[in-house]
């Protein structure tokens, strides 16, 4: 294989690519990248881990023998970043090693042969459909932060795609709070099988999804595997294989009668939550709200450090209450708010909290409270 590819080019591709290869590796292989240089002046990059595959294909300033190799991925990347700006980097193989040319500087690594690299073969995908890049980037923004990171309810590291009242829905939830985020049904999307897209996934898609947000994405799906193709022909196709679990029913989680409303500016609430848990500790993340007539006020006690309390105008009009939330699940939901106004829709000190925008917007959360 011979080819010469201007250094910005390769450089963004890598980019892309590299942060799949997990750093450690028991199977040699997986630390590598394919590359395969094609009769028409293209180059096509890969990498996996397994779960997880990344494919991007760039055009080359010349191809002038084409063939595939594989070579370590941070490795190329690291080289890549180094060399001097606007410089073009001639790829050569030969005796399993690759020569990496640049300028005054030269490389040679060794190399991997393709026959050994894993391609996960996607089968069947039945359900397409397209959508903005920037919808999806939103979808991902409004729910992954309540993403479980708890290895043992694995159905929980992911986000829950699904299709409901002509309507498709993403929810993540980690058993404290849950988000979900909806969008009127994709053409196309009729009969799609309820999917979890695992966490590391979604990580891979927003990082991509941030260079083509004025594009569409083609979301092509069965129940085991999805596929995202972004930006057509030399595009970045990124295939996942799905988490093997049932999603539980977070319908029956989110109140319907909760009849005490709380607005207020999501800002200065959160700036007030902010404040007053800079004294709490890892025992005692509890931010405490005692609701009374257009006011709420908010404070933290700790054994350790002493107390905090901060009052905010509030609109509130029911009985006066107080109960506790954990401070950063509830900044985390805070932050998802765009508007100048936030609802908190409210039972008691024991039950869950809905919190949205308003009635009209397609991110609702919900979060449980915390004995105080």
């Amino acid at each position: 294989m011979k080819a010469t590819i201007e250094r910005a080019t390769l450089l963004r591709c890598l980019s892309h690519v590299q942060s799949v290869v997990e750093r450690r590796n028991t199977i040699p292989i997986l630390s590598n990248v394919l590359i395969e240089a094609a009769p028409g002046g293209t180059l096509r990059l890969m990498a996996t881990d397994l779960d997880l595959q990344v494919v991007e294909t760039m055009g080359a300033v010349s191809v002038d023998a084409p063939g595939a190799i594989t070579v370590s991925a941070h490795l190329l990347f690291d080289i890549a970043r180094k060399l001097p700006d606007g410089s073009q980097v001639s790829l050569e193989t030969a005796d399993n090693r690759m020569t990496v040319k640049a300028g005054r500087s030269r490389f040679s690594l060794p190399t991997l042969p393709r026959d050994d690299f894993p391609v996960i073969v996607e089968g069947e995908l039945p359900t397409t459909f397209e959508m903005p890049a920037k919808t999806l980037a939103e979808l991902i923004d409004r729910t992954r932060f309540a993403i479980s990171t708890e290895e043992t309810r694995y159905y929980l590291n992911g986000i829950f795609i699904h299709v409901s009242d002509d309507e498709l829905k993403a929810a993540a939830t980690d058993g404290h709070r849950l988000a979900r985020f909806t969008l009127p049904k994709p053409d196309g999307a009729d009969g799609m099988p309820d999917v979890i897209v695992p966490r590391k996934c979604v990580a891979e898609l927003r990082k991509l999804l941030e260079e083509a947000l004025d594009t569409n994405v083609q979301v092509d799906l069965s129940a085991s595997k999805v596929r995202f193709t972004l930006g057509g022909e030399n595009g970045v196709v990124l295939t996942s294989k799905l988490i093997d679990g049932t999603f539980p029913d977070y319908t029956r989680v989110i109140p319907t009668g909760n009849d005490k409303l709380l607005r207020l500016d999501p800002k200065s609430f959160y700036e007030g939550v902010d404040r007053v848990a800079t004294i709490a500790t890892e025992k005692t993340r509890a931010v405490k709200m005692a609701l009374d007539n257009d006011r709420v006020t908010l404070s933290v006690t700790s054994p350790d450090n002493g107390t905090a309390a901060e009052e905010l105008p509030a609109d509130y009009a029911a009985a006066g209450f107080e109960i506790g939330f954990n401070a950063g699940y509830l900044k985390d939901i805070l932050g998802q708010i765009d508007g100048d106004t936030v609802e908190l829709h409210l039972a008691d000190a024991g039950a869950p909290t809905l919190i949205r925008q308003n009635d009209k917007s397609p991110a609702l959360y919900v979060l449980m409270p915390m004995r105080v």
